[in-house]
């Protein structure tokens, strides 16, 4: 009966074709759940699909007993973190600045868990991979609400405006609005969450800046800003240097803008795996305890 629910996607279906109610095919996958300790399968507006468990025992059906023995030893592994993968979907430089310290503390404690990686380019793209059911997490600058996602914010992020140590702006303390009327930016990705919010909070405070330079990521802004080819405004994000530290780049606070909030998004937090679910809050952690500049 589980294996045809994961096949139909949807209860009702399975029910009308075994001549049974829906709340008898719920009982069944239920006691599944109750006898694996692990959630099988996700409710989607349109049905269900199931979990990465339940993908690990819908395929070992077809093996008969041995495969379900096998998928079950298979769920004890995971549940005990001995095995399994964690697939995350980040930006270009969401690794190095969030997840560093996190990874190697995970490793450490799961040396045989499976850490994959996937890079979007957008938040969009991120949320377009987490509802294809081919991720577990994505890390997003968190926004509205989106159709099937649940977002967790883990960290705001204050705005500060990169420019050469050399630069008339760079003994500034903070900057105001007067301070960016009429410079040149180097532009953040139009398509991204975090540009498209620079780009409302600025034209709220009636800022108009011009622009002659474009960039994907936030660190190819910064090294754009450095090289003396505009300036740029960046979130602050762990690792960055501070303001008033050496070396050829300064980043000034920009109090006036709000802040840009970052953290988790996923289809459902009490459908994650135990090793999703303490992926992320390892890196939580870790953000909550490495700050950027202020």
């Amino acid at each position: 009966m589980f294996v045809a629910v994961c096949r139909a996607g949807s209860l009702s279906a399975v029910a009308r074709d075994l001549s049974c109610t829906q709340s008898a095919v719920s009982q069944h996958v239920k006691r599944l759940e109750r006898e694996t300790g692990m959630s099988l399968l996700e409710r989607q507006p349109r049905g269900v699909v199931p979990t990465a468990a339940g993908r690990i025992l819908c395929d070992a059906a077809a093996d008969g007993i041995a495969g379900l023995d096998l998928a079950l030893r298979r769920l004890g592994d995971l549940m005990n973190g001995e095995s399994g993968s964690v697939r995350v979907a980040t930006g270009g430089t969401t690794v190095r600045h969030f997840m560093a310290e996190a990874i190697v503390s995970f490793r450490q404690c799961y040396p045989k868990v499976s850490l994959e990686f996937q890079t979007e380019t957008s938040s969009r793209g991120c949320f377009d991979a987490l509802l294809a059911n081919n991720l577990d997490l994505a890390w997003i600058t968190v926004g509205g609400p989106v159709r099937g996602i649940e977002q967790r914010p883990v960290v705001e992020l204050p705005w500060v405006l990169a420019v050469r140590s050399d630069d008339p702006l760079a003994v500034r303390p903070r900057i105001d609005a007067s301070d960016l009327a009429g410079i040149h930016l180097v532009r953040l990705p139009p398509n991204s969450t975090s540009g498209a919010r620079l780009d409302a909070a600025l034209a709220e405070l009636g800022i108009r800046v011009g622009s002659n330079t474009s960039v994907a990521d936030w660190d190819t802004a910064l090294l754009l800003a450095e090289l003396g080819l505009g300036h740029a405004v960046v979130p602050a994000v762990p690792g960055h240097a501070t303001p008033g530290g050496g070396g050829p780049l300064r980043l000034i606070p920009i109090p006036m803008l709000p802040t840009l909030r970052v953290g988790w998004a996923v289809r459902r937090w009490d459908a994650l795996s135990p090793l999703a679910r303490t992926f992320a809050d390892t890196v939580a952690a870790r953000c909550t305890t490495t700050r950027g500049p202020t």
